[in-house]
Formats: C-alpha cells, sequence, structure tokens
C-alpha cells in the first residue's frame, strides 16, 4: 500500500517545489499549498475508509530496502492509533493555511515549503516502523519548525526557537544513542542486525540495560510531550510562534512525544516501563497541577492556553502508565480531543490578535458584543478544554480517571482537581476576554467566511468526538490490546523467575 510513502512524499516534493522555484504569487503559494494539504486529508479519509486490520492491527504496510547492508528498510506501517494520528495531522495542516492566510506578511513562498515539511515529517513520525527512518523523520520536522518561529514568530522569537531547538535536539540524541543500543544488543543475541521495530520487540535485555535504553527513549519523548521539569520550552515557543506554529506544535508535535510513548517505550522495554510507571504517573500529575496553576495566574491568553497544554498532556502520560484499557484508551482519545481544542483556542487567540492588537487579557473585556460569532465559537472550545460533557475532553479524561482509579485512588482525585482548576482558570479566561465592558469604541469585525470554516470544522471534529466517540475508540481497541498484552508477559515472565528462584 504506497499511499502511506504519498502521504510523506506528497507534502515533502510540494515544499520542495515552492522553495526551489520563488516564482509563484502569493495568491499562487497559498492555493498551492492548500491544494496540496487538502489532497492529503482526501488521501487520508480514504485510508480509513478503506482500512481493514490485520491480526497484529496493522492496516498497511510499506516495506522496501533503503540500505540493507546496516539492517535499514524504508518500513511504514498504519494501526489504528497511527490512522487517527495521520488523519488529525491531515486535518489541522490545511487549517494553520487557512489561519495563516492574510496573517503572514512576508516571504509566503518559504513560509509555506517549510509548513510542508513539518507535516511530511510528523507523517513519517506516526508511520514509521524502522527506527532509523523514525529518527530521519523525527530529526525532519525539528528543523523547519525552528525556523518558523525563528522567521515569523514575534518580539523574543528567536530565544524561543533556540530554547526549542535545544531541548528537543538534546532529547534527540539521547534516543539516538539508545536506537543503537538496542540494534547493537538485538545483532549480538541473534546475528541479525536491524532496525525492524517488528523484530527489535523480541530483543531479551537485563533489567539495568532495558532501564537505561528506555529512559533514553523516554527523555526524548517526555521533552516534547513536555512533562515537568523539561517543559519550560514550551510556553515561551508557543507565545512567540505565529499562530500557524502554535497549532503545530500543540496539535501535533506534543502528540508525536506521547505517541512515541505509546509505539517504541512501553513495547520495546515493558520490565522498565512497569517499573518506571509510578514515577512517570507522579510527572504527569505534577504537570496536570503545575500547569494548571500557572496557566491561573496568565496574562497573555496564548500562554494561558500553552500553560493548559502541559496540564492536559500530563493527563494522556497520566493514562499511558495506568496501563489498563480504560487508562489507555482515555490517554489516546484526548490526543486527539486536545490536539483539535486546542488548535481551535489557538486559531481564535490569533483572530483576535490580528483584529485588537494584542493577547493581554487585562487590555480586553466586552468582545463578545461587537463579535458574536467569535464569541460563541471561543465558548464552545473552552468548554470543550475544560471537560463539559458532550464535547471532546470529557471522554479522554473521564476514562484516564477511571483508568488511574483502579491504580491509585489517590492520584485519581488529584488528576481531577486540575480538571477543576481547568474550569477556573478557562471561564476567567473567557470572562476576561468576551464579557463585561467594551474596552473601545473601535468597530470590531466578526468572523469572516474563511474563519468560519475554519472553526466551523473544528467545531464539528470536537461535537464528533464528544457525542460518538466509538468510531474512534474501535480503531484504538487493537493498539491497546497489544500494549496491555506486552505488560501481561512481562509480570507472567516476572512470576515464572520468582517461582524457579524458589
Amino acid at each position: 500500500m504506497y499511499w502511506l510513502s504519498v502521504l510523506i512524499f506528497l507534502p515533502l516534493s510540494g515544499a520542495l517545489i515552492i522553495a526551489l522555484t520563488g516564482r509563484f504569487s502569493v495568491i499562487c503559494v497559498r492555493w498551492l499549498a492548500l491544494a496540496i494539504t487538502v489532497t492529503e486529508l482526501l488521501i487520508a479519509l480514504s485510508l480509513w475508509w478503506i482500512a481493514d486490520s490485520d491480526s497484529n492491527g496493522y492496516m498497511h504496510i510499506v516495506q522496501v530496502p533503503w540500505i540493507p547492508i546496516m539492517g535499514i528498510q524504508f518500513l511504514l506501517g498504519m494501526d489504528g492509533l497511527s490512522l487517527l494520528l495521520v488523519l488529525l495531522t491531515a486535518l489541522l495542516v490545511p487549517i494553520a493555511i487557512l489561519v495563516s492566510w492574510n496573517s503572514i506578511r512576508h516571504n509566503w513562498s518559504t513560509f509555506a515549503a517549510l509548513l510542508l515539511a513539518t507535516q511530511a515529517g510528523i507523517m513519517g513520525v506516526f508511520l514509521a516502523l524502522d527506527l532509523i527512518l523514525f529518527y530521519v523523520f523525527w530529526e525532519l520536522m525539528l528543523v523547519p519548525m525552528y525556523f518558523l518561529i525563528g522567521l515569523w514568530g514575534h518580539e523574543r522569537r528567536l530565544y524561543a526557537a533556540y530554547k526549542f531547538f535545544l531541548f528537543t535536539v538534546t532529547g534527540s540524541l539521547l534516543m539516538l544513542v539508545a536506537i543503537l543500543g538496542l540494534y547493537f544488543i538485538h545483532g549480538e543475541q541473534t546475528g541479525i542486525y536491524t532496525f525492524n521495530y517488528f523484530e527489535l520487540l523480541h530483543t531479551n535485555l537485563s533489567g539495568n540495560t532495558e532501564m537505561w535504553l528506555m529512559l533514553g527513549f523516554f527523555v526524548a519523548f517526555a521533552v516534547k510531550i513536555p512533562l515537568f521539569p523539561i517543559h519550560s520550552w514550551l510556553p515561551d515557543a508557543h507565545t512567540e510562534a505565529p499562530t500557524a506554529g502554535s497549532i503545530i506544535l500543540a496539535g501535533l508535535l506534543l502528540k508525536t512525544g506521547a505517541y512515541g510513548l505509546l509505539r517504541f517505550c512501553l513495547p520495546l522495554f515493558p520490565g522498565a516501563s512497569v517499573d518506571f510507571a509510578p514515577f512517570a504517573m507522579g510527572l504527569g500529575v505534577i504537570g496536570i497541577l503545575y500547569g494548571a496553576l500557572l496557566a491561573l495566574v496568565q496574562e497573555d491568553m496564548k500562554r494561558l492556553i500553552a500553560y493548559s497544554s502541559i496540564s492536559h498532556l500530563g493527563f494522556v502520560v497520566f493514562g499511558i502508565y495506568a496501563w489498563n484499557q480504560e487508562g489507555l484508551h482515555g490517554a489516546m482519545l484526548l490526543m486527539l480531543a486536545h490536539g483539535v481544542t486546542t488548535s481551535a483556542l489557538f486559531a481564535i487567540v490569533g483572530m483576535l490578535e490580528e483584529r485588537i492588537g494584542t493577547r493581554s487579557l487585562p487590555r480586553m473585556g466586552g468582545l463578545l458584543s461587537p463579535m458574536p460569532r467569535l464569541g460563541a465559537m471561543l465558548l464552545l472550545f473552552t468548554l470543550s478544554a475544560m471537560g463539559m460533557p458532550g464535547l471532546a475532553n470529557f471522554v479522554g479524561e473521564f476514562l484516564v480517571l477511571a483508568g488511574v482509579y483502579q491504580v491509585s485512588a489517590g492520584l485519581a482525585i488529584a488528576g481531577a482537581i486540575g480538571i477543576v482548576a481547568s474550569a477556573i482558570y478557562l471561564l476567567w479566561m473567557y470572562q476576561r476576554a468576551m464579557l463585561g465592558e467594551v474596552s473601545s469604541d473601535h468597530v470590531w469585525s466578526d468572523l469572516d467566511h474563511r474563519e468560519t470554516l475554519i472553526l466551523g470544522l473544528l467545531a464539528i471534529t470536537v461535537l464528533w468526538l464528544g457525542l460518538y466517540p466509538a468510531p474512534f475508540l474501535d480503531y484504538l481497541q487493537i493498539p491497546a490490546t497489544v500494549i496491555i498484552e506486552s505488560n501481561t508477559a512481562t509480570l507472567a515472565g516476572t512470576e515464572d523467575a520468582f517461582r524457579r528462584s524458589d
């Protein structure tokens, strides 16, 4: 099924054409980039329509020799988890282009090329099943994002871009060392040196070795999520990035970290992950409460939403390391819900900034009266972010708490406190921005047709996830079961070892 390759190489080819030609007018570049990304969305929807998984849960596989002397293959695969994340990517990138239609005022060709290159890298991350290929795409998505922040960001954009790059590259190098360690250990055990994910799943690792290799992967993914205390790059990157950059960061790049935990950390290193789970859940609950408390004191609307992402991604980690059906399903579904909801909130902040010239909440107020449609959309996504029943985030957060409660009632209560805190700071944000006295005599314009289309698509998705999540949960059933079975096998092996020692 070579359509998986098309998902990667179509935006990459578009980026090269736009960047190398450089002769298109701004209007042509906009429409060309939009056409490429809409085509990506149609391909992703077609793959969803024809999806039929095998016994391992994989619907489509592409396997071509790449560097056979080193055991490196061009190996792509799509299971239920990667399918839904590919759909999320295909949805959010054209929205990022539409959001940037008027806000990007210089060098549209380079901007569009970098955005398309980022999409290609993200698609590769969600599809690659050769660890070196995964690492290539992991790095590919970082470099264009660095330039998107550094060239089109706000006042402190260079500082934010450097910080983003240093944090993420440091984590990536640790992961590369762990990948090579796993490669050599598997080769010594079997005589076959390969980076094939399916082969490496059967590598036998001793306790200390497994823990150190797992930590190499975990740190790289924890930086990207991001988890406390390696989170500080995120608020700066979100605050200084252009609106499209914030959408890609919050909606997609943060999800690559959580995806890495689900795809690589837990299945490749189940024993070490079991031992590490209490610590990981502790970091998750710290992130939930810490992000919520910092969001409570923010005056910048965009920075407030950035800190809320730290809190919500803490729930994802929470659910992953609960390691049961409810927790894993909740974490996976919350990844989708957060991607859509937070992207919509960042899009609205960008629309407000274009109109009133500020993101400062003290300088807002009374905007619901002149902009009722924008205010209604902001209310919808605010309610979704705070976990209102019937909207996207509620189902994921409920399942996560149900899963965590089976492990620890205390941690579940701490997570519930985080939900209460999110309701406080999000409603406080809405009140300060939309309600009260109008802070200016200026006549503000409400949503135009392009902006209504953007928010309308995201609103439909939020309502679908909240009111009828069953189709999404069906696709997550096999990936969650595979992860749980790796844990069960590990625990069974540990019990056998104890019985033999007795």
